[in-house]
């Protein structure tokens, strides 16, 4: 049976933040000699600061000035800035289908388009419902892809549905239509669509939804 490898909950995603610290280290003292007789100038030993770091009242002739340098990113102690997740592809920014395919039997194709201006990503697998249905399809786990599917506007990205657990292991029940719930980075549901079911369609609980793939063949190989 194939139902060990399916999961219904949600998966929460969560990103950590490393933070970096540089360390000041504080320089010696440099002795400082008696300059020749005849020098109009006097040696002036060097002030020592409260913080222990030897301070002089002024640049040596000729020494570039010291600039301070505002630390940003890692090297100051602070959070490394993230990149800001891709919008996920909703019934706003993209389409769905729903279609009949040959092979394997007793599966249909459910394909994302976007159809918006920017880029959209097709999170985990979508929440569907037959009918009205209440309860969730369920997501097989196995079928989860290296990376999300992101799509450019015009791209698309597959998932398949299987309609039926091993014969006879349950009843088969007839379904007309189907709410396909997208969701975001946080498998937090962002809309639904409801399409018409190909003709004699049959479902039953031991069926599943994949992952959404890149491409045909690897949403129908389960």
């Amino acid at each position: 049976m194939r139902t060990n490898r399916i999961r219904t909950t949600a998966i929460a995603a969560t990103a950590l933040a490393a933070a970096l610290s540089l360390t000041a280290c504080g320089g010696e003292d440099k002795a400082m000699g008696t300059k020749p007789a005849g020098s109009a100038e006097t040696a002036t030993p060097a002030a020592t600061s409260t913080d222990g770091k030897a301070q002089s009242d002024a640049p040596e002739a000729g020494a570039p000035e010291t600039q301070t340098v505002p630390a940003e990113g890692k090297h100051a102690g602070g959070k490394k800035p993230q990149a800001a997740a891709i919008p996920a592809c909703t019934p706003k920014n993209s389409t769905i289908k729903v279609s009949k395919v040959s092979r394997p039997i007793n599966h249909l194709l459910l394909t994302v388009t976007n159809t918006g201006s920017k880029d959209c990503a097709a999170y985990h697998a979508p929440f569907l419902r037959f009918d009205d249905a209440q309860a969730v399809y369920p997501v097989l786990d196995d079928s989860k892809p290296q990376a999300v599917v992101t799509l450019a506007p015009g791209q698309e990205a597959y998932a398949g549905i299987a309609l039926l657990g091993e014969p006879g292991e349950n009843e088969p029940v007839k379904s007309d239509n189907l709410g396909v719930i997208m969701v975001d980075k946080n498998n937090q549901a962002k809309g639904e669509s409801t399409l018409k079911l190909p003709a004699e369609t049959y479902t039953d609980s031991l069926g599943f939804i994949t992952y959404w793939q890149s491409d045909v063949e690897n949403a129908l190989m389960f």
